[in-house]
């Protein structure tokens, strides 16, 4: 009778979860199916877990990329403590996973992976990735460049290793666009936000994209080749050393080829980029970031040939250009970091970072264009056009930053203060000649008027300080799980005297009538201060065109409502993850803008008030097993009251759809297949140099569809983890998306807008080695 009594008492499961280098992982999931319990580590990987004793029970301890524990203790009582040291997982086929790592917070940890085996036009693997999130959208597969629930490209904050990373100021269109600052090689975590981010992530309205750097373990390398460039890396690391460096060469002439525009394209990217660390002890952490980029983009073209409108009424249009584009932007970034642990949950870091940037763009082209109605043979306009620019910019960024972190069972206190000097000189000259039938246009009778002019001459030095403090408290209350993030941030910027202050907070909440579902919620007051873009105003006297620094120009305001649900479940026995997220951003002060292309082109002045309001769903999981697939799919409205009229943002994409599928062949591991799918709605547009009042017109809905297959010729071989050769079919179905628009006035003065279509289906081969 004692002995069954001593079976039915309680006991007290207790203990840290850690990795294999000791680290505590939190959100490690803890459960006993047989008694229906289930908690989840803190912090401090700690947890606390009451059973009921029994002749033998079976306490499951999982979390994503890690192996599943099992632990079974025969008849247990009392206390008991452990400590579970959790294994990477190999591969997908050795482990099942259990599960996708909770998010209790506004930015959303993201797979790696994957990223080699991915179809790819820019060879940016992280940023393609981006651009298929919901909420995200991008109508331009030669960039990297995405837009966030209506915001431009300029309002996305990009973090490496704590450090915000910058790219070029002077590229205007997906031709001319390199590789970007991050070097997929070398990524270890991926962090993704939407909206409604922490306090510690700068002041930028749309989303934050927080990228690792990984830490080499011992000798690693990789090479691959492919039509579109080449990409080298290597490291070799211990527990006090590690040393990881990458090389990366892009040419994307063979993908331009496919363009209606013919001519000689002479793109070379290369960039190359070092990460150090260094830890001479366990309080004593130094890391450092170097890169160099050079990219160069030479073009001559030589003629074009478009037809477009219905098929009961079609045009064409026909240009043969003389001249040439000659370009070059070379940047360089280092950054370093000394981090002091006072204590395991106490530390200090600072951050210094500098960033330089020189960048040319030059071009002189003149093109003579026809303009037919293919029906009648009738000619509906003839003239020339000629495009000069002489545009030089060079910048300087060099920032300082202190953080600071304490951590208890709790609460995660982090706090920060950084200052920034920035120094941009620009030097500018465009123009635009055009000369329809004879007759220039504007049309003047006493001068020679030009449809487009600017010039520019600034050199302006500021500096930026700027403070957070935030905290994450997690606690518990029975079975419900919370988790609640507050902070602020505080900055001020020299150039214009402005102080802004963003209060932000975030709250999960796990029920304990469904341990898979997590509630969120989030708003946050945020500021976009003015950078080199923004601040430039315009002035127009006797036809030319000066833009100026507007110093009276205040930052932009959004605040951001956010309510979303990720439910988790089993679905033929495979793990999916089901979120959606609905929002709502009030905008005010907003600096209005067009967009050409890549060029984004600011009024320099704070004109307008608007708002973005949408829904966003995403299905993740493995819809093949040992696979990671996801469809998303958006639905957005966007406005600004402009001179008392409501027009929509020029990046109002209403609805969008992606899907990111990943299969092996059956049978085999060794052929694997990646589709990558997008349709999302056209964008607004309207005649250049018009204003917004004009933008009264909406682009084709964007359709492609890219696909990738990929054989391992070589597994774990004489020191070799893998020989992987594929083949990518970029634009499968051969769809002629729209870019942007040229406008040509015929012999009645009526504007016609002839599309200058994307890139066509082109057939990319690449292999890859690691070692």
């Amino acid at each position: 009778m004692s002995t069954l009594t001593a079976f039915a008492d309680d006991f007290t499961l207790k203990g840290k979860v850690i990795d294999e280098d000791g680290h505590a992982l939190e959100l490690v999931t803890i459960s006993c199916a047989a008694q229906g319990k289930v908690t989840m580590s803190n912090l401090k990987g700690e947890f606390s877990l009451d059973l009921k004793s029994a002749d033998s029970v079976e306490v499951r301890f999982s979390m994503v990329g890690y192996g599943v524990r099992k632990r079974v203790f025969r008849r247990p009582k009392g206390k008991m403590t452990v400590q579970i040291v959790m294994h990477p997982a190999a591969t997908l086929s050795e482990v099942t996973v259990t599960q996708r790592r909770r998010q209790t917070s506004q930015t959303e940890q993201l797979s790696t992976k994957d990223l080699q085996q991915t179809p790819s036009t820019t060879g940016n693997a992280v940023e393609e990735m981006i651009q298929q999130q919901a909420g995200v959208s991008s109508h331009n597969e030669l960039s990297s460049q995405y837009n966030v629930r209506g915001g431009t490209f300029d309002e996305n904050s990009v973090y490496i290793n704590q450090v915000e990373v910058y790219r070029p100021f002077l590229i205007s269109s997906g031709q001319q666009e390199g590789l970007s600052v991050i070097n997929p090689d070398m990524v270890d975590r991926i962090g993704f936000s939407t909206g409604g981010f922490e306090a510690k992530y700068g002041d930028k309205m749309s989303s934050v994209l927080d990228i690792t750097y990984r830490r080499i373990k011992g000798f690693e390398a990789n090479a691959t080749a492919s039509l579109l460039g080449a990409s080298a890396f290597a490291g070799y690391g211990n527990s006090r050393f590690s040393m990881s460096h990458g090389i990366r060469y892009k040419t994307n002439r063979y993908l331009l080829g496919s363009l209606e525009t013919t001519g000689e394209y002479k793109p070379n990217f290369l960039d190359y980029q070092t990460y150090i660390v260094y830890s001479p002890n366990k309080r004593w952490n130094l890391d450092f970031i170097g890169n160099i980029s050079d990219n160069h983009y030479n073009f001559k073209p030589k003629d074009r040939e478009t037809s477009f409108g219905t098929l009961a009424d079609v045009k064409s249009f026909k240009v043969y250009f003389d001249g040439q584009e000659k370009d070059r932007f070379s940047t360089l970034f280092g950054a370093l970091g000394i981090t002091r642990r006072i204590s395991d949950s106490t530390s200090i870091k600072f951050l210094t970072s500098a960033f330089h940037t020189k960048e040319r763009e030059t071009y002189d082209i003149t093109g003579q264009y026809w303009l037919d109605d293919t029906q009648t043979q009738e000619s509906l306009g003839v003239g020339t056009y000629m495009k000069h620019a002489r545009n030089y910019l060079t910048a300087d960024v060099v920032s300082f930053k202190l953080i600071g972190r304490h951590q208890t069972r709790h609460h995660d206190f982090e706090a920060g203060v950084s200052y920034r000097t920035e120094h941009i000189k620009e030097r500018s000259r465009e123009y635009e000649m055009r000369d329809s039938s004879g007759y220039s246009i504007p049309h003047s009778a006493d001068r020679l008027d030009l449809i487009y002019t600017l010039n520019a001459r600034n050199d302006i030095r500021t500096h930026r300080t700027e403070a957070y403090l935030q905290d994450t408290y997690r606690w518990s209350k029975g079975d419900n799980y919370f988790t609640l993030n507050y902070g602020v941030r505080i900055a001020n910027w020299s150039f214009n005297k402005e102080t802004t202050v963003s209060p932000r907070v975030s709250f999960a909440f796990v029920p304990a009538f469904d341990n898979d579902l997590t509630i969120r919620l989030a708003t946050g007051l945020y500021y976009q201060s003015p950078f080199y873009k923004e601040m430039r105003d315009t002035t127009t006297a006797n036809g030319i065109t000066t833009a100026v620094l507007n110093n009276r120009i205040k930052s932009q305001q959004s605040i951001h409502l956010i309510a979303a649900a990720d439910y988790r479940f089993r679905m033929l026995n495979r793990p999916f993850k089901f979120t959606a997220e609905a929002y709502y951003k009030a905008l005010s002060n907003l600096i209005p803008y067009n967009v050409q292309n890549l060029k984004i082109t600011y009024y320099g002045e704070n004109l307008c008030k608007g708002y973005a309001t949408g829904i966003d769903l995403k299905l993740y999981g493995e819809f093949v097993p040992g696979t990671d697939s996801w469809l998303t799919f958006s639905l957005m409205s966007t406005r600004q009251k402009y001179n008392n009229l409501w027009k929509p943002l020029p990046t109002d994409q209403r609805w969008s759809v992606n899907l990111h599928f990943t299969d092996y062949f059956p049978g085999t591991e060794r052929w694997k297949m990646t589709l990558r799918l997008a349709f999302a709605d056209g964008l607004p547009f309207g005649a250049p140099h018009r204003g917004l009042e004009q933008q009264d017109f909406r682009a084709p809905a964007y359709k492609r569809a890219d696909i990738g297959m990929s054989y391992c010729v070589m597994k774990n071989t004489k020191g070799i983890k893998g020989i992987w050769v594929g083949i990518d079919c970029l634009n499968l179905f051969g769809i002629s998306n729209v870019n942007s628009y040229y406008w040509v006035t015929d012999v009645t003065n009526t504007q016609w807008a002839v599309p200058n279509f994307l890139t066509g289906r082109q057939i990319n081969g690449k292999i890859s080695i690691n070692l």
